[in-house]
């Protein structure tokens, strides 16, 4: 799974990203500094597997992962090729979620492209882009569609119902994730690959001098407010300068930091954990000697095609699945004492995976 890291130049996307990934993604006061993107994975940060760890010392520990795309600084005029627009767009279509970085704070030194701070109205540069580019792509799907109609071809009706109801929201300035959509119209428009139907978090990046305010003390934060919950997105408030510097120190030193400045966790590790969940993803746990591991399958998902996860012959020799909730395993010490106190389960097939079962599969090939 990705999530592609936007925003208008020199909002900090870069900065948020080096830190995110500690990949070293080149970052420069200048725009355009990225032009072909970086891609880094990350630890999904997961306390569950800390605890599991000292419980087994296993010989290896593996966390669930995502995949973070720094994407080029995109400008006015990009739905038409300006800048390196169609580059951005067609690296953002490839992502399944967006993190628009909104820049928050004020810096004589950084350049701004439009030579002011003004949240909104580089919230809405973005989005119109988008929402331009998405008005081509629907529009010749439901032209295409009605003409199918008209032809006699009834499967292409609901494909021109949803175009059309399409169109009036995006021409009304409002991103597709937002349209009135019923489920079956959700279902043919899903295979568009629209920009603005991406599910956004939107980084607020503040500066240094902000850090640990609260919200309502921060009047550049809450035009990104506004707009996120209007469109029921999310919102993170995050200083990316602090947190490539935190990237970069020991565990106990940036333990340490966050205790001094009254952060429970880092900006990165909220991040990182809201994407997932953003994305519809849990994790289940293996644990024993050998590995304790956290699995990423999509909420939802039944116990074969978890098994699978591990291995396709997990997956077409599936008997049944052993599981025991993390929470009980912790309590009661050990998997042998959850087994005397019937607390380990066998589920079949049609056993739908909760985040945080710890699993153990059974299967015969």
């Amino acid at each position: 799974m990705k999530l592609g890291v936007v925003g208008l130049p020199n909002v900090g996307k870069s900065t948020l990203f080096n830190a995110i990934t500690c990949a070293g993604a080149q970052a420069a006061n200048y725009p355009f500094c990225t032009i072909e993107p970086n891609t880094g994975v990350v630890a999904v940060p997961d306390r569950r597997l800390d605890v599991l760890a000292e419980m087994y010392h296993p010989e290896k520990y593996t966390p669930a992962t995502l995949e973070f795309v720094d994407i080029a600084g995109l400008v006015k005029g990009a739905s038409r090729g300006e800048g390196l627009g169609n580059k951005f767009l067609s690296h953002i279509r490839e992502v399944d979620a967006i993190v628009h970085v909104v820049r928050c704070f004020e810096d004589d030194n950084v350049i701004h492209v439009d030579g002011s701070v003004d949240p909104a109205r580089d919230i809405d540069v973005i989005n119109t882009e988008l929402i331009l580019a998405d008005i081509e792509t629907v529009a010749k799907r439901a032209e295409k569609a009605a003409a199918m109609v008209k032809k006699g071809d009834k499967k292409f009706a609901l494909e021109a119902e949803a175009g059309a109801v399409l169109l009036d929201h995006l021409n009304a300035g409002k991103p597709a994730r937002t349209a009135p959509l019923n489920d079956d119209q959700l279902a043919v428009v899903r295979d568009w690959f629209l920009l603005t139907m991406k599910k956004v978090i939107y980084a607020a990046n503040i500066g240094e001098e902000d850090l640990g305010k609260d919200e309502g003390a921060l009047p550049l934060v809450a035009p990104v407010r506004a707009v996120a919950d209007a469109e029921g997105s999310q919102l993170l408030v995050i200083c990316a300068q602090v947190e490539e510097d935190i990237s970069q120190m020991e565990p106990d030193e940036k333990q340490m930091f966050l205790e001094d400045m009254g952060i429970g966790e880092s900006g990165l590790d909220r991040l990182v954990t809201l994407g997932y969940r953003l994305l519809g993803l849990i994790s289940f746990l293996t644990a024993g000697p050998k590995e304790v591991r956290a699995w990423t399958i999509e909420d939802g998902t039944k116990a074969p095609q978890a098994a699978g996860k591990i291995h396709t012959d997990f997956e077409r020799g599936f008997i049944r699945a052993e599981i025991v909730p993390y929470e009980d395993l912790v309590r009661e010490g050990s998997i042998n004492a959850c087994k005397e106190k019937g607390l380990v389960r066998s589920e079949g097939k049609d056993y739908v995976m909760k985040d945080g079962d710890v699993t153990l599969f059974r299967f015969n090939v």
